[in-house]
């Protein structure tokens, strides 16, 4: 009995700082899964007869910033891991990433292109999420993760963009 108590009061600390304790990651990891949803995507409706397809004038007022009108597309460049080969090409307008498109995933090996195939567009959405190239890992495709991130960044980079 005289221990009982020495060794509860030492369980209960230990489950308290085991608690208490935090991990910091530099890249956060995503598992690879079938796709949820095989329902297409929605798309815009189209124009109603007589609709005016143009933008709206500019508006005048207290704003004292401009974002050009035209888009810029720069491709990345193309990184090489143990599976394949991996580019990006990225399109921004003005201070907004816009698209980011796989030029090349890796596509050498069923697996290596079912994984791709999975990857790439969860990939792409991170991105256009994060607006940058921090961008979470996805379990499974680690390396090719790792090379779309790497390429995604040096075309950020070359277009100048500081999202």
């Amino acid at each position: 009995m005289r221990r009982a108590l020495p060794v509860v009061l030492a369980t209960v600390g230990a489950l308290v700082l085991l608690a208490s304790f935090h991990t910091t990651s530099t890249a956060p990891t995503r598992s690879i899964a079938a796709p949820k949803s095989t329902r297409p995507a929605a798309t815009a409706p189209p124009p109603q007869p007589g609709a005016s397809t143009t933008a709206p004038p500019p508006q005048t007022g207290a704003s004292t910033t401009t974002v050009p009108a035209t888009a810029v597309s720069t491709d990345g460049p193309t990184v090489s891991n143990r599976f394949g080969d991996v580019q990006v090409r990225v399109t921004v307008k003005g201070n907004q990433l816009t698209d980011v498109e796989a030029l090349q995933l890796p596509q050498d090996r069923e697996r290596s292109a079912y994984i791709s195939s999975i990857a790439g567009p969860e990939l792409r959405r991170e991105a256009l999420r994060a607006q940058s190239a921090r961008i979470d890992i996805i379990s499974g495709a680690s390396y090719t993760s790792e090379s779309y991130r790497e390429s995604l960044q040096a075309a950020l980079d070359q277009a100048g963009f500081r999202g």
